[in-house]
């Protein structure tokens, strides 16, 4: 309760007080008022007593006027939580968790994807190593590497996935670790979601731009990673969206296995949620 509401009983007290006195003093002395000043006397006192009942009127006004307020105050809160409860029920059961399985490849991403995408206005489906700056890519495409991972996954638990954004990608290697962002400003970037019709599976393919001087990954080479982190966002096919990290384990190739990638067999793959499903709301 605001301190509004604490103090306007005190104030309609006191000045129902005040009325009620000013209206016994009125009469009390009316005849006096009429002996002193013959009529004006009395119109006075009248005058006196009208203005009263018009102070208690709008006191009486003022107390229903707040009343309702209250009510509409308390009826607004209620739909809110009402609503509230509504989605977090919706959102429970209507969200998607995605686990990765199989096999990850990593492979040079084809030029007419680099030509197409990468550009200062979009950058879509790319993320980039985080020491580097977006214009300089743009403008030196020559001097760095573009590098495509692709992953399958199923859906876990829940319904069918509709999207799914990656904010953060972290790969490390005996002790060195690359970290990817989004591009530009962006808090994520959304990623490819392929069908497979031979293997009839899903597959997120998501590019990384990287200088041509780092060692993270040579398609002439075997590259050897212990660990990937990925911070994704799943989106259900009904808008429920949650987020989480995956820890991606896995056999490193021992081999090149097709001209200019590497194939890693996921032995374990977690997710963690780090927030609760919530409905995403489109703009109308």
């Amino acid at each position: 309760m605001n301190r509004k509401s604490v103090n306007l009983p005190n104030v309609i007290i006191i000045v129902s007080a005040a009325v009620f006195v000013l209206s016994v003093v009125a009469l009390a002395f009316g005849d006096f008022l009429a002996d002193t000043f013959d009529v004006i006397g009395i119109r006075i006192a009248m005058l006196v007593v009208a203005f009263a009942s018009f102070c208690s009127s709008s006191l009486f006004s003022m107390l229903i006027y707040s009343h309702n307020r209250t009510a509409s105050r308390i009826n607004d809160d209620t739909n809110r939580r009402a609503e509230l409860f509504r989605e977090l029920t919706f959102a429970s059961s209507n969200y998607s968790i995605v686990e990765f399985i199989d096999r990850m490849l990593i492979y040079d991403e084809s030029d007419r994807y680099v030509e197409r995408y990468v550009d200062p206005r979009t950058m879509e489906f790319h993320m980039i190593d985080s020491r580097i700056d977006d214009l300089a890519v743009c403008e030196n495409k020559r001097d760095y590497r573009f590098t495509s991972m692709k992953i399958p996954f199923r859906v876990l638990e829940g319904k069918y996935v509709s999207g799914i954004a990656i904010e953060r990608l972290s790969f490390e290697r005996d002790g060195s670790r690359f970290d990817f962002r989004p591009c530009g400003d962006a808090a994520e970037t959304d990623v490819f979601i392929l069908y497979n019709e031979t293997t009839k599976r899903h597959n997120v393919i998501i590019n990384l731009i990287t200088p041509k001087e780092t060692d993270f990954f040579l398609s002439e080479k075997v590259n050897a990673f212990s660990k990937i982190v990925i911070r994704l966002c799943v989106t259900s096919l009904l808008g429920v969206r949650v987020k989480g990290v995956s820890h991606l384990y896995f056999t490193n190739p021992e081999q090149i296995e097709a001209v200019g990638s590497n194939t890693y067999r996921i032995n374990s793959a977690t997710f963690a949620l780090v927030a609760p499903p919530q409905v995403t709301h489109y703009p109308q």
